[in-house]
């Protein structure tokens, strides 16, 4: 008699288990089915009837490796714009829609960069040890030598957003006869400056709030940084006083709603956003990123610069940016503040960025286009 209870137990523990497999299944089940649900709809808006449009994707083989790229746009005679994604790692695919705006006045080229999204699946999920952002810059360039060909024109508007903004700047540096403007958003200027900027900022706003376990994080790890998880305690505050999803629900979020990615394309974008972070961050923060200092570097540049940034950008502080606009040397030179605006300017503040960008970018690509006939 000892031992019927524990098979009476036994059997309410197995049918909790099994109520609990069930209700785990349903629930993937319909988020599985809400996702395909928002996928169908985010195709609706992606679809181009224009006669003169384009709509590409493909593989293109440059450095030795087969890299993504896409190529979209509602009229083939808009000028092109080369946009270098953020991260490291964090492909722009993700934001196709956010970007759907700048298609109607740009044809708007993403290239996922090493260790990012498609370009990380098709190298089977690895990044070259000895990859540089010398070498990726290479790649950039090669990018729009490809670009050229392919499209036919003779220069393309480079737009580098955050760490795209490193290779950007190197980019235009390095083939100033490729490109008629060079856009920086969320510009990068001194890595190491620039985290001490953004850390005193934040501290200063969590102790002014009160708010004891921001000020506990932040301190236990101030720059310059030893770890990741010390800067990532200040974007994850800086994201939250901003009012924004922390940069791993955000990323994770947007990856899972994005068009055309397969669940495998998803885990193979997150698996990049980790892989090229330790590549170029390092897990002690002792990777080539955190020593980025473009103003080192050679500050007259042969074609025009515009750095498009938002005010309030608590990563990239724009009033470093405003400082790398008025000492550098260009033909035309412009830093235009969105008022307000944060790091995401370019998918958040669409409207104005792309004010900006026809006001003072597309008139300068226009003219170039035609004087190269």
């Amino acid at each position: 008699m000892r031992f019927i209870p524990a098979i009476a137990g036994g059997r309410l523990i197995t049918k909790a288990v099994g109520g609990f497999i069930v209700a785990v299944a349903l629930a993937l089940a319909a988020c599985i089915t809400w996702r395909a649900w928002i996928l169908r709809q985010t195709e609706k808006q992606l679809i181009i009837r224009d006669a003169g449009g384009i709509d590409e994707a493909l593989f293109v083989g440059v450095g030795g490796a087969q890299q993504w790229v896409t190529i979209r746009g509602r009229n083939r005679s808009n000028p092109v714009v080369l946009m270098i994604h953020g991260g490291p790692g964090v492909s722009n695919g993700a934001f196709v829609t956010d970007l759907l705006p700048y298609e109607a006045d740009f044809t708007i080229v993403q290239w996922d960069q090493p260790g990012a999204a498609k370009s990380f699946v098709r190298a089977g999920h690895t990044i070259d040890s000895g990859l540089t952002i010398a070498g990726m810059t290479q790649d950039g360039i090669g990018v729009a030598e490809f670009l050229r060909a392919h499209l036919h024109i003779h220069r393309i508007i480079l737009l580098g957003w955050s760490w795209g903004s490193i290779m950007g700047v190197e980019m235009v540096r390095q083939r100033p006869d490729l490109f008629a403007a060079y856009v920086g958003a969320g510009q990068i200027v001194n890595e190491q400056e620039g985290e001490a900027i953004s850390y005193a900022r934040v501290l200063a706003k969590a102790r002014a709030q009160g708010d004891g376990r921001a000020v506990r994080e932040l301190e236990a790890g101030p720059p310059p940084y030893k770890k990741q998880a010390d800067l990532g305690a200040q974007r994850k505050w800086s994201s939250i006083y901003a009012g924004d999803s922390t940069p791993i629900v955000e990323i994770t979020r947007s990856a899972l709603l994005a068009p055309r990615y397969s669940l495998s394309d998803v885990w193979g974008y997150l698996s990049g956003v980790v892989a090229s972070q330790n590549h170029f961050l390092g897990l002690n923060m002792e990777g080539e990123f955190m020593k980025v200092d473009l103003m080192a570097g050679n500050m007259v540049f042969a074609l025009p610069v515009f750095v498009i940034q938002g005010t309030e950008d608590v990563w990239t502080p724009a009033d470093l940016s405003r400082d790398f606009v008025e000492r550098l040397k260009a033909p035309e030179k412009a830093f235009i503040p969105i008022e307000g605006a944060g790091h995401s300017a370019l998918v958040r503040n669409s409207s104005a960025f792309l004010k900006a960008m026809n006001s003072r970018v597309r008139p300068i690509a226009v003219a170039q286009s035609i004087g190269s006939h």
